[in-house]
């Protein structure tokens, strides 16, 4: 169950990035969405071998972009895209530090 729910919140965040990435026409937001979601999904497979290791990767990446979505949105005052990023990194945060502390 919670790797659907973090794969549809991780899926918004690519969408997130994307819609950045576009609307900036910044290929390095493009290219960081991409990376995030391909660490999130590696974190997620490890995570059916080893719970504790795959959650808590989950967890750091998730804590790294909500720090990068806080400065940024600190800069910027844009709530689209950095606060709607920002929200979605606080939301995978939460769920994956949830899975984490129930293994």
């Amino acid at each position: 169950m919670i790797t659907k729910v973090y794969l549809l919140i991780y899926g918004l965040l690519l969408l997130g990035g994307a819609y950045g990435g576009w609307k900036a026409g910044s290929k390095v937001s493009l290219m960081m969405g991409l990376v995030s979601g391909v660490a999130i999904l590696l974190s997620l497979a490890i995570s059916m071998q080893n719970s504790s290791l795959g959650y808590g990767l989950c967890t750091g990446i998730s804590g790294l972009l909500t720090i990068v979505f806080i400065i940024r949105l600190l800069k910027t005052h844009q709530l689209m895209p950095s606060g709607m990023l920002l929200a979605i990194s606080v939301l995978a945060l939460i769920v994956s530090a949830k899975a984490l502390l129930e293994k």
